[in-house]
Formats: structure tokens, C-alpha cells, sequence
């Protein structure tokens, strides 16, 4: 499928879950005091984040690659997705009391752009379904 029936948006969503994938792939690398996998609300480290961080990798690879070929399995992973990431986003502000490691404003606008591209990914797969092969 190319870029036009895709359409640039679901394009640029298909590359951005390509990057957050290498992100997590590299998350057994530990290249920074905070870095580290946060599955529901708790950052993890150790073998749980050398495990769970590549893992979470394979499926967002998967879910690209869904998009990206306009697959109907992206669908589902569209919501489980955008689901994860609101859950995930309460839990840590729940546990830790707020984005301590981001100023106010840097952290509204992740939230933002967080839930925008996770939740606005689903939504045009949804509006799109019919092209889902």
C-alpha cells in the first residue's frame, strides 16, 4: 500500500511507532539514570526492563508495520495502544506524584502529544476499517 492510500498522517503515526520501537529495544542499555521501561506507572529496571522494554518493542514494531501496510490486526493494537498509554500515564502520575523529571509545561505537552498519537492513530484506523485488508 502506498503513502497515498495510507495518507500522511497514519504515515507519520507508521514511523513514529517505528522510532518509540528502537527506543524500547534500546531500553536494556540503561544510557541514562531515569531511563527505563514504565508499565503501568512503575519504571522498571533489571531483568524486568531488559525483558518487558524489547518486548513492548516487538509489538509496536508490529503495530507499524500494520499500519503502514494498512492491516486489519492494527486495528485492535490501535486500542490496546491507545488504552495502554492513558492507563500508563494515570498510573505513573497516581504512583509519583505528578512528571517530576519534565517542567510543567514540558509535561502537559508530552501528556498531549502522548495521548494524541496513540488515541489519534486508532481513531483514523477506525475511520479507515473498510481499507483494513
Amino acid at each position: 500500500m502506498d503513502q497515498a492510500k495510507r495518507g500522511v498522517v497514519l504515515t507519520i503515526c507508521a514511523g513514529a511507532f517505528t522510532l518509540m520501537a528502537i527506543s524500547n529495544f534500546a531500553k536494556p542499555l540503561r544510557y541514562g539514570p531515569t531511563i527505563g521501561f514504565v508499565l503501568l506507572g512503575t519504571r522498571l529496571s533489571g531483568i524486568a526492563n531488559d525483558i518487558v522494554g524489547p518486548l513492548f518493542g516487538l509489538f509496536l514494531l508490529a503495530y507499524a508495520f500494520g499500519i503502514w501496510r494498512m492491516k486489519r490486526y492494527a486495528l485492535p493494537m490501535g486500542y490496546a495502544y491507545a488504552a495502554y498509554v492513558i492507563l500508563n500515564l494515570i498510573m505513573y502520575n497516581a504512583k509519583n506524584g505528578g512528571m517530576h523529571e519534565l517542567p510543567l509545561l514540558g509535561a502537559i505537552a508530552y501528556i498531549v502529544v502522548a495521548v494524541g498519537v496513540s488515541s489519534g492513530a486508532a481513531i483514523l484506523l477506525s475511520l479507515r476499517r473498510a481499507e483494513l485488508s
